[in-house]
């Protein structure tokens, strides 16, 4: 069987955003896995409207060309792993819309995340595999979280450095246990599916 294709979602489209800098270190550590393929996937590169379909694609065919776009690409990967901002104890308006824009296409696939915020985007990562769930995703156990003091010792926006590697001991456990854990269920589930 070949290597789960995977995509590593940016759900967070703000012009001040920090999520590129998590982001790139998790695409890093799947990057310099043998057991997978990794492809970043940047929201911003995806004009979404609003989600004002008469149904999820799962009941009646998108009518945005933009969705159907969107719906294409998602349908490509076997997995995901989501860089999760925690907006007001969830996750970000542009995340929660491009989930909605597609369903058929998540649909018994594993996520997991890398998520931040000043407790770690934990409040934001539940909302996210609750809503998983409904799409018939497969939220593994483990993701990443940065949060509190090594939150604030990266992000530049709030005196930090900018540089995750100032706390990637603290992370690199989780990383692997993550990936670890999607590679196991994209491989289970993509034989599933065949």
């Amino acid at each position: 069987m070949s290597n789960p294709k995977i995509a590593l979602i940016i759900g967070s489209t703000r012009a001040t955003r920090f999520a590129d800098i998590p982001a790139q270190w998790m695409l890093a550590q799947a990057k310099a896995r043998t057991d997978m393929d990794v492809e970043l996937v940047d929201l911003r590169d995806y004009d979404l409207p609003l989600f004002n379909e008469v149904a999820s694609n799962a009941w009646a065919p998108s009518q945005s060309e933009a969705a159907v776009k969107w719906q294409k690409k998602m349908a490509e990967f076997d997995g995901y792993i989501f860089v999760v901002a925690e907006y007001n104890r969830s996750i970000t308006g542009a995340l929660k819309n491009a989930l909605d824009q597609a369903y058929v296409e998540w649909a018994r696939k594993p996520m997991t995340a890398i998520a931040y915020g000043s407790v770690g985007g934990t409040r934001a990562l539940e909302h996210l595999r609750n809503i998983a769930v409904e799409l018939q995703m497969v939220p593994t156990r483990n993701a990443v979280h940065l949060g509190m003091g090594d939150f604030f010792k990266v992000h530049p926006g709030l005196g930090g450095s900018g540089n995750i590697a100032d706390v990637e001991a603290n992370l690199l456990p989780a990383a692997q246990a993550s990936l670890d854990d999607l590679v196991w269920w994209a491989k289970a589930t993509k034989a599933a599916r065949a």
